[in-house]
């Protein structure tokens, strides 16, 4: 069947999830967080998802703002910085403008003029998205951003898979799905969407759900490997 949109998850997959606590190290009075931030940032998105499947498991939905407070929170005192109020204030305002990988831009460029429709489908709030989606000026590029929070749990329930269906109007055979969460790739997959794991960090594939239909280590040339697999 051929692929008819092109659906991204956002963190991780076309924002650089690593930003906020880079950038904040980089900054004047940053020495602190200089000397840990590439293990903060690591712990942060770990428990950032794990904290997102607990509530999943539990039926215990929140907002992924407030699930995204508390992994920074821990990995903060995980890390010795957590009574540093200003950093923690820092690093949540830059997690709501992250960077966009460099490709993605002209990606999705590519994909629209190849005739496909693009839009995210995230565990993000509708207004973490919306920040993420203008800071990095990707707005006019996307025929839409699904947030979980129309569904009230987390990924890699049915209930968000199914969300993009039923908002492009396409059935799953239809979606190509790109995300670099491996445990996302293959749940899509069982869902039934012809599923890409963006591997950028050349991880082993996840032994739960389905192997994508494809696995590759950046966004580039995106709309060449969707075009082989409608």
């Amino acid at each position: 069947m051929p692929i008819k949109a092109c659906v991204f998850d956002a963190y991780g997959t076309l924002f650089d999830v690593a930003a906020a606590a880079r950038n904040a190290a980089a900054a004047p009075g940053g020495e602190a967080l200089a000397r840990v931030w590439p293990e903060l940032a690591e712990t942060w998105r770990l428990k950032q998802l794990e904290y997102s499947w607990l509530r999943a498991v539990a039926d215990d939905y929140v907002p992924f703002w407030q699930v995204t407070q508390d992994g920074l929170d821990y990995a903060l005192e995980r890390h010795g910085l957590d009574g540093d109020g200003a950093l923690r204030e820092t690093l949540l305002g830059l997690y709501e403008r992250l960077d966009a990988y460099p490709e993605v831009p002209g990606v999705l460029r590519a994909l629209r003029e190849a005739g496909y429709a693009t839009a995210i489908l995230s565990n993000g709030s509708t207004a973490m998205l919306d920040a993420a989606i203008d800071s990095a000026g990707l707005r006019d590029l996307l025929d839409g951003a699904y947030s979980v929070e129309d569904v009230g749990v987390f990924k890699p329930h049915d209930r968000v898979y199914a969300l993009a269906e039923a908002r492009l109007g396409v059935t799953g055979a239809e979606i190509a799905f790109f995300s670099s969460n491996g445990w996302d790739a293959t749940h899509a997959a069982r869902y039934g969407f012809a599923s890409v794991w963006v591997n950028r960090a050349g991880a082993p594939l996840d032994r739960v759900g389905r192997p994508p239909a494809r696995i590759v280590d950046s966004l580039d040339d995106a709309a060449t490997l969707v075009a082989g697999l409608g």
